[in-house]
């Protein structure tokens, strides 16, 4: 069942726009600071959602559309967790306050998806009409491969400054300060917008780049554009779950960006094969079909999911995973402690999980203690936080937990 009629379109369509709305209604409408177990409850209930889909795939569509959409799934849903990387940076740089970055998230989600379907249908128009834009796509996921490794060193802390970003500073005037989760507010009688309007842009605008990856890299899985709208669809919409639920863990996935780089090539390698059997690029092969093997989709969804596991593990079990997180963790939870929030009962959670994560930091080989020690700006940082606490507690503006201060 390769054709999909239109109903099934309309309904599936009508169904992402509802499971949005139900979020925000829901979940986004009143800012609050989602625990743990409301992130593990809704990421679980999204994944099944994805899940359950694919099966109905499976079997009113056949085994071969059930395994491309599987396929594109996972490598969409593989390629957001890397994205959120970048949204904790931006997040962070910003300086968007926990409670409020449910929202932010949400908003952005939804324009990089309207984004991402235009880039669905634009990519589709061009594969019926060129053929040799398989060979361009699979040359991006090579490059982007090669770049994923080059660029893996690199542990640097900085948010991504890129052309959207830009641009939205420079149009949109902001105030300095947010008012809750409000886009407008009035400073000295003038409404003006609020950074809330700035940061959805950054996160909508970067994810929205994100695509030109994503979007080559499903289309090297399945040309069917009903399942590569549907797989990014349900990889998106619980990505703001998934962040809440991770965002802890995500400085520990070391190895990630080489699990990538190796998914990518794959695809590309792929795309590659695809384009000459299909060839009819007038100066290859005097433009006539190369007789190649081609990767099946069910191998390929095999290796992409054996090298995630793989990845995913290695990095879990890594020492230098460890102490990446810990000082993240350490440098995150100070920063926001001291300069994004105010809820006095939060900050007090904030300063035991720093806490936690000095004792973490104390507790790792020496080897990684002296790399944490060279650290000086995160020892300033976290004395800062202790003398604000400090003081913090001589005023009376902060809860105190003798027992977890003393351990």
């Amino acid at each position: 069942m390769g054709h999909v009629s239109g109903m099934v379109w309309l309904l599936t369509v009508l169904g992402i726009i509802g499971l949005l709305l139900f979020d925000f209604f829901f979940h986004v409408r009143r800012a609050h600071v989602p625990r743990l177990r409301e992130a593990a409850l809704w990421t679980s209930i999204y994944v099944s959602i994805a899940i359950l889909f694919g099966a109905g795939v499976w079997v009113f569509g056949g085994a071969t559309m059930g395994t491309e959409y599987f396929a594109g799934y996972v490598t969409e849903e593989a390629l957001s967790v890397d994205n959120l990387f970048v949204f904790l940076l931006l997040l962070g740089s910003f300086k968007v306050p926990r409670a409020d970055q449910q929202k932010v998230l949400l908003v952005g989600i939804a324009v990089s998806l309207v984004a991402r379907t235009a880039f669905i249908f634009l990519g589709a128009a061009l594969i019926n009409s060129f053929a040799w834009i398989f060979y361009l796509f699979g040359a991006i996921l090579l490059v982007t491969a090669g770049n994923l490794v080059r660029g893996h060193g690199d542990d640097s802390d900085e948010a991504p400054d890129n052309i959207v970003i830009r641009v939205a500073r420079r149009v949109l005037r902001t105030s300095d300060t947010y008012d809750g989760d409000k886009l407008v507010t009035y400073r000295d009688g003038k409404r003006v917008l609020t950074p809330m309007l700035l940061v959805m842009v950054a996160i909508g605008g970067t994810d929205i780049l994100f695509a030109l990856d994503s979007i080559p890299a499903i289309f090297g899985l399945t040309q069917n554009v009903y399942l590569v709208f549907t797989a990014t669809a349900f990889s998106l919409l619980g990505l703001r779950q998934l962040y809440f639920l991770i965002d802890g863990l995500l400085d520990r996935l070391v190895y990630l960006s080489y699990g990538l780089a190796a998914v990518l090539a794959l695809i590309g390698v792929k795309l590659v094969l695809h384009a000459m059997h299909q060839n009819n690029v007038p100066f290859i092969n005097d433009g006539e079909p190369i007789g190649v093997t081609e990767i099946p989709t069910l191998a390929s969804l095999g290796i992409i999911v054996g090298v995630l596991l793989i990845t995913v593990v290695a990095s879990v079990l890594s020492p230098k995973g460890r102490a990446r997180t810990y000082v993240a963790g350490a440098r995150r939870r100070a920063t926001e402690f001291l300069d994004v929030e105010t809820d006095p009962e939060y900050c007090d959670e904030l300063y035991h999980q720093l806490l936690g994560d000095e004792a973490h930091l104390n507790g790792l080989p020496e080897k990684y203690q002296d790399r944490v020690q060279r650290h000086t700006d995160l020892r300033e940082l976290l004395d800062r936080a202790h003398r604000v606490h400090d003081e913090r507690v001589a005023a009376g503006r902060c809860f105190v937990r003798p027992e977890r201060s003393a351990a």
